[in-house]
């Protein structure tokens, strides 16, 4: 079974992994473990309160096949958690390491993002992290962007986001496509 590891914090953006989370464990019965810093109970950007199942600081690459980051206002400010420990075990280990939205000034800090393609919210937003030297990686797209096992995706972007895990995760295929295009409807022109 599929197991990823979903890092919520304090003000988390509540549509930016929705579309994840409820796919990957009622559709393709992932195991969807939710980790928040000091494993704290965190309120969305909405209100929403949710209880964490273990701490985003003590996850392991062993015990899972994905880390996913959610965005949020807390990753532009100075009590954003210090993930880069959790993010080079899993990025040493091969596996998926995904941020969407204010999550990729994570992937930025700990340098995930210095040699590989990526987005985030706009290259001015993302330049402003210490430690990132990606700017010539930088793709400006209105969807998620995929290099290997890593993804990242503007705020916009989350069903995009969700399809470009499930294809790191090797999940590619005509239902996935049916998935994006069913909730991706909405955005195509109307029939004059």
């Amino acid at each position: 079974m599929t197991r990823l590891a979903i890092v919520l914090t304090d003000g988390f953006a509540d549509w930016e992994v929705a579309q994840l989370t409820a796919s990957a464990r009622s559709y393709f019965g992932f195991d969807v473990v939710i980790a928040t810093p000091d494993g704290a109970e965190v309120r969305s950007m909405g209100g929403m309160r949710v209880a964490s199942d273990t701490v985003a600081e003590n996850l392991h690459a062993n015990a899972f096949d994905g880390l996913v980051l959610c965005g949020g206002t807390i990753w532009e400010t100075e009590k954003a958690p210090d993930l880069k420990p959790v993010i080079d075990d899993f990025t040493t280990h091969g596996k998926l390491v995904a941020g969407i939205c204010g999550a990729t000034l994570a992937l930025a800090r700990a340098g995930a993002l210095n040699a590989t393609d990526h987005t985030s919210n706009a290259a001015d937003f993302i330049a402003s992290a210490p430690g990132y030297a990606g700017q010539a990686h930088y793709k400006d797209s209105p969807q998620a962007v995929r290099a290997g096992k890593l993804v990242t995706a503007p705020g916009s972007a989350p069903m995009t986001f969700a399809a470009e895990i499930y294809r790191a995760l090797g999940h590619a295929g005509d239902d996935l496509d049916q998935y994006v295009l069913m909730f991706g409807a909405e955005h195509q022109p109307k029939a004059a």
